[in-house]
């Protein structure tokens, strides 16, 4: 018996030791970078800034150069370096003049792994052929193929309004007026990776995301996109291989907030965090533009940068059937869900055939890149209607957004993007108290369930956990009488419910799966580190009640941890077998209900054999005395 409970031990200490590293592994990754950049301070004066970039590049052997012609105004240089080259410069008198040293790391298009990145090409030529037009909506000849349209109610947003005077600035590979955007309104944009004022598209991303958001509507042609009587700002910052700075990205948005745009949409994403950025997103905020990024597509628990800043509204995708995209991050720093698409149904846009001179197509694309326009589209539709602030323009799209329960691993933010309530919300000038107070109980934050895990149908048992242990613990003490002490409370907590209200917490930038963890109960944590439901059959049995009582049943104080928890996990798997008998491999049935009752009982059996032994040698002790 001590050798399999041994083995057991090992087993689960091999487990949870690789779970633990692989998790760990994936925090420590860091940004990808081959530059490094030096953002001195803008009240130097230019002879001592002159002195620094050339001593720098005597004591490095480097080129200081500026990244674009924007840079200049802001000192910000760059230079070939990796961490070390960072860490000397940090400790060197000249970073007295630096504001920021850090890597310009890179940041990329999130490609959704190894899934079918393109769906099939359509051309005007055969599109009679593809689609019909709709019966309600624009006469574009696509457009009742395009289902994250319809999805997301944006007919009856245009009711109110289409966009008019708002101008969106897409932060990607550029754009290229394709057939399809000869319509739409354009303002001047900037390459900052060629470094000139046409921003045309060499890779096809930033086209087809520009088409979500203002795509050419009712000219009989193609397809539709979202706030189409918008204006868009092209801003190229990844190159044609879908890679750049945040160098680039952060001038890029200074750029925006200077030339009057109103929303930003960045459909890229990495990682590794950029002061530089930061404070680029912290004044464009300032002057009012509302920032939109994509979540990232490694199905990973947080946010990719730059969806993770302060003021940027993260958002994670959705697909045909209105559930998240299996490729999609989640968790912390997802704000809002939007149609991304799946192999079930892309998002449809035209864009350019980079392999056949730019010439336009028809194609389904899928990522949180494709999700992040839509919800940058409505944001556009929210502040025509005269919303100005960013502020106020994110809580009408959470407040409009269609809610999901049990939504605890955040997979959808405040919910699924809803264009028509949101520009109805809007439209109605005002979001009053009533308005604010509808949307914390439609969404359950009045809930008390809300704030412990899983709503008050949730609370109930794990209540019935708690209370029943203590009557279990009482109904004993009659028939073996006993001290109550704080290490049996705590058995009994921890047995019974676990540390549960930790369990639907959520604080930036952290992983979920530790607060997963410590919210739940003994029987769940074999499937609460994968967010699933049901209990696994190793740890909702008997054999942790054994494992503590051969641990610690020859300790004077820690037995009665070993004899509460037991009694816990009893009173637990009793509640669970009424309430929610839902066991990995067992189903939810007769049987899964049988073994849960079975091992509730020698739980309960195991306490009354540790007592009964605690009262003989209580006996041998008075004997002996």
């Amino acid at each position: 018996m001590r050798r399999l409970i041994l083995l057991c031990l090992f087993i689960i200490g091999i487990g949870v030791a690789l779970f633990t590293f692989i998790n760990f592994q994936g925090l420590a990754v860091k940004g990808e970078f081959e530059t490094i950049v030096l953002n001195f301070r803008e009240d130097i004066p230019q002879d001592v800034l002159q002195q620094d970039l050339q001593a720098i590049a005597r004591r490095y052997k480097v080129t200081p150069h500026l990244d674009n012609k924007f840079a200049a105004q802001d000192h910000v240089y760059i230079i070939k370096g990796d961490r070390q080259r960072i860490k000397e410069l940090k400790k060197s008198e000249l970073a007295q003049a630096i504001e920021y040293i850090e890597p310009n790391y890179i940041y990329k298009i999130p490609k959704p792994g190894k899934m079918a990145w393109l769906g099939e090409y359509l051309s005007p030529s055969n599109e009679n052929e593809e689609a019909q037009p709709a019966f309600k909506g624009p006469n574009d000849p696509m457009y009742s193929m395009q289902w994250n349209l319809h999805n997301i109610g944006v007919v009856g947003a245009w009711e109110k309004t289409k966009g008019s005077g708002v101008t969106v600035a897409v932060i990607d590979t550029g754009i290229t007026r394709v057939r399809d955007l000869v319509e739409t309104k354009f303002v001047p944009g900037y390459d900052f990776v060629n470094d000139k004022v046409e921003a045309k598209d060499d890779n096809g991303h930033g086209t087809h995301v520009a088409g979500t958001i203002a795509q050419s509507t009712n000219n009989s042609y193609g397809v539709a996109g979202i706030a189409y009587e918008a204006s868009l700002m092209p801003l190229k910052v990844l190159s044609d291989f879908g890679g750049g700075t945040v160098a680039d990205i952060a001038e890029a948005i200074k750029f925006a907030a200077d030339k009057g745009a109103d929303v930003i949409n960045m459909s890229l994403g990495g990682g590794g965090e950029s002061q530089l950025m930061k404070s680029a997103i912290e004044y464009a905020y300032k002057k009012g533009v509302v920032i939109i990024a994509a979540a990232g597509n490694e199905n990973q628990n947080s946010a990719s940068y730059p969806a993770r800043y302060p003021h940027v509204i993260g958002v994670s995708a959705l697909g045909p059937d209105a559930l998240k995209a299996n490729y999609s991050n989640f968790g912390a720093g997802v704000d809002i869900s939007a149609p991304g698409g799946s192999d079930a149904g892309k998002i449809l846009q035209a864009t350019i055939d980079t392999e056949n001179k730019g010439v336009e197509v028809f194609v389904g694309y899928q990522g949180t890149s494709m999700a992040a326009p839509h919800v940058a589209g409505v944001a556009a539709l929210v502040k025509a209607t005269g919303v100005k602030e960013p502020d106020e323009i994110l809580n009408i799209l959470k407040q409009s957004a269609r809610s999901v329960k049990d939504d605890g691993l955040n997979y959808y933010g405040a919910g699924q993007l809803n264009a028509q309530a949101a520009v109805q919300l809007a439209a109605q000038g005002q979001i009053s108290f009533q308005d604010f107070f509808r949307w914390l109980r439609d969404n359950g934050y009045l809930n008390p369930g809300f704030w412990i895990d899983g709503g008050a149908i949730a609370l109930l048992p794990k209540i019935l956990m708690v209370v029943g242990s203590y009557l279990l613990a009482w109904f004993l003490r009659v028939y073996f009488p006993f001290r109550w002490s704080w290490t049996l409370f705590s058995g009994l907590v921890v047995g019974s419910s676990g540390l549960f209200p930790l369990k639907g917490f959520y604080i930036f930038d952290l992983p979920q799966w530790p607060f997963r963890l410590l919210g739940s109960s003994i029987p769940e944590l074999g499937n609460t580190l994968q967010g699933t439901d049901p209990l696994n059959p190793l740890f909702a049995s008997v054999l942790i009640p054994i494992v503590f009582m051969a641990l610690l049943l020859g300790n004077s104080k820690w037995k009665w941890f070993a004899i509460g928890s037991s009694l816990g996990i009893a009173a637990c798997l009793g509640v669970s077998a009424v309430f929610n008998p839902v066991v990995w491999g067992l189903g939810s049935g007769i049987l899964s209900r049988t073994f849960l009752i079975a091992n509730a009982l020698l739980c309960f059996g195991l306490v009354r054999l540790a007592l009964k032994n605690e009262e003989v040698n209580s006996q041998h002790s008075t004997t002996n005395n």
